[in-house]
């Protein structure tokens, strides 16, 4: 059967409506063109009539008068002098057009001098990287153009780069992971160290993208965070990483920035969290930033393994179980975590057999936060005592089923004397400090895409939940307020955030350390 031809006005329609465009379009531009003069001295004309209004509503009312009388004496010596109306327009029109010019400054096309040289030697660096002996028409080669190569990039105020599109051939290996190493390398070295760059790679479309990234903020005090209970703030990243932001208080301003949210609890995929790094990285301060979020839902047992009393301002406080610093103390509260532990698995599992919901003492979160537990390890090993590590098994492998979540805080020298039940079942993972690319490799399972850099602040780092992509980290600045070395607003913010102190069984009111202090100065010797 022959296909009917369509009407004239339906296969014809489109192109008459796309010339009709381009005709009102040129005629637009003509028009344009032709009036532009007039529309120059309009709108000077109305700038110079603004420039009068305010002049006159600035002037003072008893000054008007004299104003006034100027501007009449003016008026009638143009009327008087020959041609003075002819010349008043003229100078008028003319101020007009000068007022009424644009004046927007014209961007120069393309780089200056310096950007260009640059990219020139960008360009030159990737040539023995993107090219080969056999391209019959290579995109790289020593002295070619660069602007093929880049069709988009930005510079920042000192004159580096700040946003760089790069093309390459479709031959290279970006599918290998070494051969994306070394151009990641070279760019970082080229485009400026001391910044960090994400690095996008767009297979499909052979484009590289290269982004210099911002510093995260490190003024972001201790507060209370818009949190539903079994969420945890553990830092700050990029806006780009995430899709959720929380309100945060500077001072007396509020900004919107996005965190990195870990969730426990009974649905949660990485119930457990390992954070390493080196000493002064911020590890304590990441436990003790998770110790005041989780005081306000559940109860909190921290061993501190450092001994230096970074925990301190927790021992005595409300819903804090204990902080233990020695050996027989330790053993002894993870003993009593683990047998918690199987209770509330019996109890939960007594319930669910006969048909009821789980009682109310087994849905409370407890959470074990241990800094540097491999010290006890080898006090253990030398007292010939069990090994505190050992009894974190049951918490580990079944605490997420009845509301026990796991911490764990080590530095990267102390790392191998983890146990197995440590690393297996800490599934969500925190690198704190300078790190290399293989130490952030082998902690959180793939390496992130952005270059770490060698010197970076307290709290610094990379986290990542599970198998989702690696984020940067900024811990929130949570110190311990009896330091000395600390800010009164910060110490302030931390205090504000501490339960109170713990009532004893005698209706005895436990002084403040501050206050037990004062009281021994003030007894006589």
């Amino acid at each position: 059967m022959a296909r009917r031809p369509l009407p004239r006005i339906l296969s014809t329609g489109s192109a008459q409506l796309t010339r009709s465009r381009e005709l009102a379009r040129t005629a637009a531009d003509s028009a344009t063109d032709v009036l532009h003069p007039l529309i120059t001295i309009t709108r000077g004309l109305r700038r110079l009539a603004s420039a009068g209004r305010r002049k006159w509503s600035d002037t003072p009312k008893d000054r008007r008068g004299p104003l006034l009388f100027l501007v009449a004496s003016l008026f009638l010596v143009v009327a008087l002098v020959p041609y003075g109306p002819l010349l008043a327009a003229v100078v008028l029109m003319a101020a007009a057009a000068w007022h009424g010019r644009d004046r927007t400054r014209s961007q120069p096309e393309g780089p200056d001098k310096s950007r260009t040289q640059r990219l020139s030697a960008l360009y030159e660096a990737l040539v023995p990287y993107f090219s080969a002996a056999g391209d019959p028409a290579p995109l790289y080669a020593h002295g070619g153009a660069w602007e093929k190569a880049f069709p988009a990039y930005e510079f920042d105020d000192s004159g580096r780069v700040r946003h760089l599109v790069i093309r390459y051939p479709a031959y290279f290996t970006d599918g290998e992971a070494e051969s994306r190493a070394r151009i990641e390398h070279l760019l970082t070295a080229k485009a400026g160290r001391g910044r960090e760059y994400l690095f996008s790679w767009d297979e499909e479309g052979n484009q590289l993208t290269v982004t210099a990234l911002a510093p995260l903020p490190t003024d972001i005090a201790a507060q209370r965070f818009v949190t539903a209970p079994g969420e945890t703030v553990l830092g700050f990243t990029d806006p780009a990483e995430v899709q959720r932001t929380l309100p945060l208080g500077y001072g007396e301003e509020q900004r919107d920035v996005p965190p990195v949210v870990w969730r426990t609890g009974l649905r949660s995929t990485e119930p457990h969290l390992l954070a390493l790094g080196q000493a002064g990285s911020g590890t304590s301060t990441l436990l003790r930033s998770i110790a005041l979020q989780a005081l306000q839902h559940g109860d909190v047992l921290i061993v501190d393994g450092g001994g230096t009393g970074e925990f301190a301002c927790l021992t005595g406080r409300d819903r804090v179980l204990a902080v233990e610093c020695g050996l027989a103390g330790v053993l002894a509260s993870l003993e009593w975590a683990a047998t918690e532990t199987e209770r509330r698995l019996i109890a939960v599992n007594r319930a669910r057999q006969a048909g009821h919901p789980p009682p109310e003492d087994t849905k409370r979160p407890l959470w074990l936060l241990l800094d540097r537990p491999t010290a006890f390890t080898h006090l253990a090993a030398a007292d010939g005592r069990k090994d505190p590590q050992a009894l974190l098994q049951v918490p580990l492998r079944h605490g997420r089923a009845v509301g026990v979540t796991v911490v764990v805080a080590e530095q990267f020298d102390s790392a191998e004397a983890l146990s197995d039940a440590v690393r297996q079942h800490t599934r969500a993972r925190v690198v704190l400090g300078p790190a290399t690319a293989e130490q952030l490799k082998a902690v959180l399972g793939a390496p992130p895409h952005t270059t770490p850099l060698p010197v970076v602040p307290a709290g610094r780092g990379y986290a990542r939940l599970g198998t989702k992509p690696v984020h940067r980290l900024q811990v929130p600045t949570t110190p311990d307020p009896y330091d000395d070395a600390t800010s009164d607003a910060h110490r302030q913010a931390v205090l504000d955030l501490l339960p109170p102190k713990t009532t004893p069984a005698d209706g005895e009111r436990v002084p403040e350390p501050t206050e037990a202090v004062t009281e021994a100065v003030a007894e006589p010797s």
